[in-house]
């Protein structure tokens, strides 16, 4: 069971602070959103936390961004766009830190062979790669307490390239 005041990775909503845990009429956690534009408090049953996870340990942010160069990216082609789309922001939601940053890397690769053709990218391509930074973003900035720009900046001392995506 999660305690107050830690973080933990919510699959739809990313990066929450469990505020409280109430125990009536079930056991429920409080999660407040760290991301979003109008953060709300949302309720999630204690009884369904195995679809919650923790934060990364400060130790696997930091590997995570220093092996971000040796990350292949991740290799799906759907029978259409809104397969692929669906299949990727699946991902996001159910996988771990590691994954949305593969799916970052696969998309800002794929963009850029899109881009280098003089063609533009699939608006679908835009909105996985925001929602995957996003994601992995808020998490490594809470596993390394420090804001989201400050991560932004240790990926780009290994890819100059490196972007966030808001």
């Amino acid at each position: 069971m999660y305690e107050v005041g830690e973080f933990i990775v919510h699959p739809g909503q990313g990066v929450c602070r469990v505020d409280e845990v109430v125990d009536e009429p079930q056991q429920t956690y409080m999660l407040m959103p760290l991301m979003g534009r109008h953060p709300i408090r949302i309720s999630f049953p204690v009884s369904g936390e195995d679809r919650l996870r923790p934060v990364v340990s400060r130790d696997e942010a930091q590997s995570l961004i220093e092996g971000y160069d040796s990350l292949g990216i991740v290799e799906y082609e759907g029978r259409s766009g809104a397969l692929e789309e669906e299949f990727f922001r699946g991902e996001i939601r159910r996988g771990t830190c590691r994954d949305s940053i593969r799916i970052v890397k696969t998309f800002r690769a794929r963009i850029a062979e899109v881009r280098s053709r003089n063609k533009k990218p699939p608006v679908a391509y835009e909105r996985i790669l925001k929602q995957a930074s996003e994601r992995s973003l808020a998490e490594l900035s809470v596993a390394l307490e420090m804001s989201v720009e400050d991560v932004v900046a240790l990926f780009q001392q290994h890819d100059p390239s490196f972007d966030s995506v808001n």
